[in-house]
């Protein structure tokens, strides 16, 4: 059940029936008639742009085309009052009924209330976390891993078919330096002294992986030089680094459909076939570039390059591709991952960077289109820092990573849950603050906790209920009789309920999962207050004593939003509690 598309449905039937009566010219477009909720929830329930877009192309004016939609709009027993606003804004109320009718649906379709099929199965790949594997994953990787996780399972749950990908960059000269670092904790493992030079790894993660490749091969190496031993240690120090990104991602219950090598790209003709299906299009040339910008001619040496125009795709400048010695530019292998994709048969593609990646967007951007000739949308979203906090003091490094705050440090001060929901408080582009301390404090100023806490307080409800032997399993909440729902706050907590499955679609047309964080502690204020509210009006309370047809019913709008809660939940791969502890 989705009410705002159901009143859009009659909204267009009765546009339908005006063209039929020729009171509108036929032909119109009605792909921009929307049904939405009013800015001010006092001019009324749900509000439609009908007579404001259709003015234009119908040759007539908005008011008119408003006043003749509203007389057929009112026909509908659904639909109590429609009332025309400023040029042409129509404002509908809708009848007491439609939102007492609104927890038997919701108690029947259970957490798939709000599902859509907007997607119509349509395949989407969605690359999030991609860290080199260098280490272990830290608090601006768990962003970017929280952040893709749920807007994966939001796109699956709006209808589309969703891949989840991590892309491996083992391919770049970082690997060598992995692999350099490990042979020092490896000379360490046999007691032997070493200098860490600069840009090394010198994380404490690493000793268990210089022992464990000891263990392996014992002395084989131990006085080898470099080339001997390069190749080994960097595969066994990639596959070390990947088993504990992959431990560190299940720590937060992020599984990926997919791993892709960035390695495997180089010596198959992978590279080579992605620059040759642009090259074909007239996309690859010999060129120079003019001098960055802030370069003078003095610190500036023009070469010809091998470059891709991708301004001819919407980028500022053309990128090379190709080094004058011949090697792949670090652009090159992304290209090739991307044909890739396209290859595969992607109706679209969502790429999550860390806030550094800004600068590779278009250049991204405009290599999808060309490689796809412009039927593959690519849309890239760039996740902000996260600033740690703790004791109102900045949260300091990990001694073990060396140089960051590991996943494992936040997961192991306030679980995944927590991490996971506060993660998406804010909007991915938007600097976030992660306070220890306020995460689990327990208060109407902590989202994670306000939300969990309307669904415990419902699960108490629903156990004192049980308690005086009164039913209230979900097929016998649905069948109950809320004609006596009447009170504004409990048709504010059916409205807000009424929302969800236009929420979801929104933010899955959009790719913002944080949408989903929001509403949930809407709906929860709302369930909220109107607990409250029963301590000065007792009819509200959920619990009516000696009158077990009140309490189903006052019950069955509490458990509605219980289940919206928990599908919410899962969207963002929190576990919804039942109890607070």
């Amino acid at each position: 059940m989705n009410l705002f598309s159901d009143i859009r449905a009659l909204v267009i039937d009765s546009l339908n029936a005006m063209v039929a009566e020729g009171a509108l010219p036929s032909g119109l477009d009605f792909a921009n008639v929307t049904v939405e909720p009013p800015r001010d929830p006092l001019h009324g329930d749900m509000a439609t742009n009908a007579a404001m877009v259709l003015a234009k192309p119908a040759g007539a004016k908005p008011r008119d085309i408003a006043e003749a939609l509203a007389a057929k709009l009112v026909d509908d027993a659904r639909v109590s009052s429609a009332e025309v606003a400023g040029p042409g804004f129509l404002n509908m109320r809708l009848g007491d009924g439609v939102w007492q009718s609104l927890p038997k649906a919701i108690l029947t379709e259970g957490t798939t209330y709000g599902k859509s099929d907007m997607g119509q199965g349509k395949k989407v790949n969605v690359e999030y976390v991609s860290a080199n594997p260098t280490g272990p994953l830290h608090v601006g990787h768990t962003r970017g891993a929280v952040f893709g996780d749920a807007l994966a399972s939001l796109l699956d749950y709006a209808g589309y078919d969703v891949t989840r990908e991590y892309y491996i960059n083992d391919g770049g000269a970082q690997v060598d330096v992995l692999a350099r670092s490990v042979y020092l904790r490896y000379q360490e493992a046999h007691d032997l002294s070493v200098d860490w030079p600069e840009g090394s790894y010198p994380g404490d993660y690493l000793i268990e992986v210089g022992e464990a490749l000891k263990d392996k091969i014992g002395d084989k190496y131990l006085n080898a030089p470099e080339e001997e031993w390069l190749e080994e240690v960097r595969d066994f120090a990639t596959d070390a680094m990947m088993l504990l990104i992959r431990s560190d991602l299940a720590l937060l219950g992020v599984e990926m459909d997919r791993f892709f090598s960035e390695k495997s790209l180089y010596g198959t003709g992978m590279i080579e076939a992605a620059i040759k299906s642009l090259d074909d299009k007239g996309l690859i040339y010999r060129g120079t570039l003019e001098p960055p910008k802030g370069k003078t001619p003095e610190d500036w040496e023009p070469r010809e390059q091998t470059l891709f125009r991708s301004t001819a795709h919407g980028d500022d400048v053309d990128r090379p591709i190709q080094k004058s010695d011949g090697a792949w530019t670090y652009f090159a292998p992304d290209i090739a991952y991307h044909y890739d994709k396209v290859q595969r048969g992607y109706d679209l593609l969502i790429d999550v960077f860390g806030a550094d990646h800004g600068g590779y967007v278009k250049r991204m951007k405009a290599a999808v289109s060309a490689l796809s000739d412009g039927k593959t949308p690519l849309d890239i979203k760039l996740t902000q820092l996260v600033k740690l906090f703790k004791n109102g003091e900045p949260f300091k490094m990990s001694k073990r990573a060396g140089t960051f705050v590991m996943l494992r440090d936040v997961v192991d001060q306030v679980g995944p849950d927590v991490t996971r929901f506060h993660m998406l408080t804010r909007k991915n582009d938007a600097p976030l603050d992660f306070d220890f301390d306020k995460v689990l404090e327990q208060s109407k100023d902590n989202p994670v906790f306000y939300v969990q806490y309307a669904n415990a307080r419902v699960h108490s409800v629903l156990r004192k209920a049980k308690e005086a032997g009164i039913a209230v399993d979900d097929a016998t909440l649905a069948g109950v009789d809320l004609s006596g729902m009447t009170h504004d706050s409990e048709l504010a907590v059916a409205r807000k309920l009424a929302e969800w499955p236009r929420l979801v679609e929104i933010a899955a047309r959009t790719n913002e999962p944080h949408r989903i964080a929001f509403y949930l502690y809407e709906l929860a204020s709302d369930l909220h207050a109107l607990y409250n509210k029963g301590n000065d009006v007792p009819e509200l309370r959920f619990l009516q004593e000696g009158n077990t047809d009140a309490t189903q019913a006052k019950i069955a709008l509490a458990r509605s939003v219980s289940v919206v809660i928990s599908a919410g939940l899962g969207i963002l791969g929190v576990t919804p509690v039942e109890e607070m502890r």
